[in-house]
């Protein structure tokens, strides 16, 4: 995510095309002081309501909040909800959208009654069925108009009846034709209905009830997207998880992954989820649109659910908002990467275990400077994760004089750790490495070509268990000695 404001950047202006079910979220906050006379239940004092976009209207909302330019089509009732989401849609979207309005239809309606903190009750008003065939027909033909505008298609389905199979098919086949990104929010059981579609983003709950397999682990997660993607024949799947963040697998095109991406989660605190999948289609399919590819566009939708649910009711993230979030993040994930030496082995055999080539370079990097940098993006390129040896500061001290280190092993371990070539840091306290390299049994043992194999350390252990010695090129005139002695120290 180091290029965080860039990408928010690209998503700026992006026409994205949502459709789906469109309702009212209503919000009655209050407090809590007795219990009723009447039966054992709460009495909520009301204080204040809220109401805003739910549905495929809180996603708009989010692209809005963006600083996407959204296009937007659902369907309403001819009820005072109806209006009200009118009324929303027309100030998130400023242009650029189409109610269409059934008389018929009851606009679907979701209460939360809360306390505090604390949501005690959620009351829906549903339509009984869907909208009339008139109505569909002019929701499929007003959207693939306004898919000729649009850079991406997002649909919402909450299987509140806009997204029937003579709406869907069509806007499908249509993205398909015009090589659009397509995302879709899934619901139900029979996910062959998006057969087509880019990516589905289920959570954890609804990827298990269309495969029937179970999710609680990494490991059932890939596996019933894998099922998922081979049955229903959709491109990817980006499944949410809740607290445990989400996991982006990439199918190969002839029903098999290519990918796998686990998304740690980004939230602090959580306070209330509602609309974070909303968030994420919309975070999702705006960056796919902006021409980022899906594991940057994932890590971004990441960031965003972890902001929306900090938040308290249906809520959005702003790109002033995500860039802090991602800031956070990365300092987060950069400590995260620090090991001591028993865990980093751990991670090595895991790394080994799960087909993965694990790298190991060592050295005091006492000031970062291009020749460094240089050794490291070498180093990644010939392995799938590098762990880095970094020697601790009465080591450097040993070998390196009074004076030294620059920087202490805290701060060094932090720059290195935020580095994206580099997925471990390790500190160890000896003058080699050699017993931190017996520990992690690396496939790949990198030192730069100012060596020669043999002087290498560790490369006895290496090469023993099959494994090879990189000798990386060296950048000229770049050394941190000759770093300081420009400083004058």
């Amino acid at each position: 995510m180091t290029d965080l404001a860039a990408q928010l950047q690209a998503i700026a202006g992006t026409r994205v095309l949502a459709v789906g079910d469109a309702m009212l979220d209503r919000y009655v906050y209050g407090a809590v002081e007795r219990i009723s006379p009447e039966a054992p239940i709460p009495v909520l004092r009301v204080e204040r309501e809220e109401v805003t976009l739910g549905g495929a209207g809180n996603v708009l909302r989010n692209l809005a909040a963006l600083g996407a330019d959204p296009l937007f089509c659902a369907v309403v009732g001819g009820d005072a909800a109806g209006q009200q989401v009118q009324r929303l849609a027309a100030e998130a979207l400023g242009g650029g959208g189409r109610l269409l309005v059934d008389k018929e239809v009851r606009t679907t309606v979701k209460q939360r009654m809360i306390s505090g903190q604390q949501q005690l009750l959620r009351a829906d008003w549903d339509n009984a069925g869907p909208p009339r065939a008139q109505t569909l027909d002019s929701l499929r033909d007003v959207s693939l108009g306004l898919l000729a505008e649009a850079q991406a298609l997002l649909l919402s389905d909450y299987g509140k009846g806009a997204l029937q199979a003579e709406v869907l098919a069509p806007l499908i086949a249509a993205a398909r034709a015009a090589g659009l990104p397509l995302v879709i929010d899934p619901k139900g059981r029979d996910y062959g209905r998006y057969r087509g579609a880019d990516f589905v983003t289920p959570n954890r709950r609804e990827l298990f009830e269309a495969t029937g397999l179970p999710t609680g682990s990494d490991l059932e997660v890939v596996t019933a997207a894998a099922e998922l993607i081979a049955m229903a024949g959709v491109g990817g799947v980006l499944a949410t998880r809740s607290e445990q963040g989400m996991t982006l697998i990439l199918g190969d095109g002839a029903g098999g992954v290519a990918r796998v991406e686990h998304l740690p989660a980004a939230a602090r605190e959580v306070f209330d989820v509602s609309g974070a999948g909303d968030t994420v289609v919309a975070v999702f399919g705006a960056g796919l649109a902006a021409g980022l590819d899906p594991v940057e566009a994932a890590s971004l939708a990441n960031i965003a659910a972890g902001v929306v649910v900090g938040k308290r009711g249906t809520a959005v993230a702003t790109p002033e908002e995500l860039l802090r979030a991602g800031q956070q993040a990365r300092l987060l994930t950069a400590e995260q990467k620090i090991l001591e030496r028993q865990a980093a082995s751990r991670q090595s055999r895991d790394w080994q275990t799960a087909g993965l080539k694990v790298g190991f370079t060592n050295g005091c990097f006492d000031i970062l400077h291009p020749g460094h940098l240089h050794l490291l993006r070498q180093a990644r390129g010939a392995c799938d994760r590098l762990i880095v040896g970094l020697n601790s500061d009465d080591s450097v001290r040993r070998l390196k004089g009074a004076g030294r280190p620059v920087q202490d092993e805290a701060a060094r371990a932090a720059v290195l750790a935020s580095l994206a070539d580099v997925d471990r840091v390790v500190i160890f306290g000896e003058d080699t490495p050699y017993d931190l390299i017996a520990a992690v049994q690396p496939d790949l043992l990198v030192k730069g070509a100012d060596y020669t194999e043999d002087a290498v350390v560790g490369a006895d252990l290496v090469k023993a268990r099959g494994g090879r010695v990189l000798l990386a090129r060296l950048k000229d005139g770049h050394s941190t000695t000759r770093t300081l002695e420009r400083m004058g120290r």
